[in-house]
């Protein structure tokens, strides 16, 4: 499963990553977002497609990691930027990231 993209395994139940990381041209503003790769890799695979560099602020192996970036991303609605970029301080989003993960295992997907 390691190589199937997130999309076509949505409705799987699987372990990934979601993360939550600064970009080096902004300084208040932080990408929330998930991977089945090494969240390292990850910043890495993204900065190579834009200018700037992305760094991995904090990221938490969960299980089913599309679900609690989906509800993270609702959680911070009112304060996004821009497509998955929001104005927050990455130190609240990791406590929210933290609190939800625990709620999310009883959550069944379909």
């Amino acid at each position: 499963m390691k190589n199937k993209p997130l999309s076509s395994i949505k409705n799987e139940k699987y372990y990934g990553y979601v993360c939550v990381m600064t970009h080096s041209f902004f300084n208040d503003i932080i990408k929330v977002g998930c991977t089945t790769l090494d969240p390292t890799l990850y910043a890495m695979a993204l900065s190579e497609k834009t200018p700037g560099d992305y760094k991995i602020f904090f990221s938490l192996n969960c299980l089913n990691p599309n679900k609690v970036e989906e509800i993270i991303h609702k959680q911070l609605h009112s304060e996004e930027y821009i497509n998955e970029f929001y104005q927050v301080p990455a130190k609240r989003v990791e406590s929210i990231l933290k609190r939800e993960v625990l709620r999310i295992p009883s959550i069944e997907i379909g």
